[in-house]
């Protein structure tokens, strides 16, 4: 069994749902995550060095489903958990948070984020073990499988980041991206062919089906993106991996990560999202910029089970 790389009230979620409808049996809203932005919401509250990872999770995201789905004193895990996310936001939650992720960096930085929860009085716990998630079962100690209340996560995005952009400057020279990649090894499932990402985060999801407690819940946000022009149909990889996987999916939400203003959305698009929307338009391939997240939540068991 791994060491850890660091061991260590229900309260009203900071997100309102826009509108509800209910089709083919599965329940929907959209919900108004992205009223603030990332970089606010995690001000204070993570480090300073950790805002370098590519593909962070909205805190609001997190701490609504967290706040919906589980009770003060459970337990929430991340398979993919980057920089801690989903651990910080249920320890200041009162939960207690478990995760696993592949890149030694994120995994550090995930340990000073669950530190700088500890030294804020965060009333949880966390825990973040180094490891590949296909393994997720092997990873976690023994005495929390069967016991974990709900996984958040997401599937990595491999060359489809963005990160940061680097404006020219009288020393900075020409545009471009820095902080856009989750590190340099190949093995990594952020930089497999996408048959291979379906494989691997369909061991990932039934792995977490190992892990949970009857009634459970998975909640896994993605979208789509594009790779070489050709639109890749993440959310319904997704989809298709957690029922594989056999979990039931009970519910499909859209999590903005625009901004909401009057009725009018506030986009949070980066520099190259928006330039590789102008670009195609000039060309003329029409394109819209993403502006949500699709939010997958699947349980553990049938799907009239509450």
């Amino acid at each position: 069994m791994p060491e850890p790389v660091t061991a260590t009230s229900r309260t009203t979620p900071d997100v309102t749902p826009l509108f509800q409808h209910i089709a083919d049996g599965v329940q929907g809203s959209v919900l108004l995550t992205g009223q603030t932005a990332s970089r606010d919401l995690r001000r204070n509250r993570y480090t300073p060095a950790s805002m370098d990872h590519p593909g962070k999770m909205l805190p609001t995201i997190a701490r609504y489903l967290i706040a919906t789905y589980t009770d003060e004193g459970d337990l929430v895990a991340d398979p993919m958990a980057g920089i801690g996310t989903t651990l910080v936001e249920a320890m200041h939650l009162g939960r207690h948070g478990v995760g696993v992720e592949y890149e030694d960096r994120w995994a550090q930085h995930a340990a000073d984020n669950i530190r700088l929860a500890a030294s804020q009085a965060a009333t949880g716990t966390g825990e973040i073990y180094l490891g590949d998630a296909r393994r997720l079962p092997a990873l976690l100690p023994p005495e929390v499988h069967g016991r974990i209340a709900l996984v958040i996560t997401s599937p990595p995005y491999g060359p489809s980041t963005h990160g940061h952009v680097r404006t020219p400057g009288p020393r900075r020279g020409k545009v471009r991206k820095l902080n856009h990649r989750y590190g340099a090894d190949a093995a990594n499932l952020a930089y497999t062919q996408h048959a291979e990402l379906a494989e691997g985060f369909t061991q990932i999801l039934t792995g977490c089906a190992a892990v949970l407690r009857p009634g459970g819940h998975v909640a896994v946000t993605a979208r789509p993106y594009r790779r070489h022009g050709e639109l890749i149909d993440i959310p319904g990889m997704v989809a298709a991996a957690g029922i594989a996987a056999g979990l039931t999916l009970v519910e499909e939400l859209v999590a903005l990560i625009a901004g909401v203003r009057d009725g009018v959305l506030v986009p949070r698009a980066s520099f190259f999202q928006i330039k590789n929307v102008r670009d195609a338009v000039a060309a003329g391939d029409p394109q819209w910029l993403i502006q949500h997240e699709d939010l997958l939540l699947f349980r553990l068991g049938p799907k009239d089970v509450a």
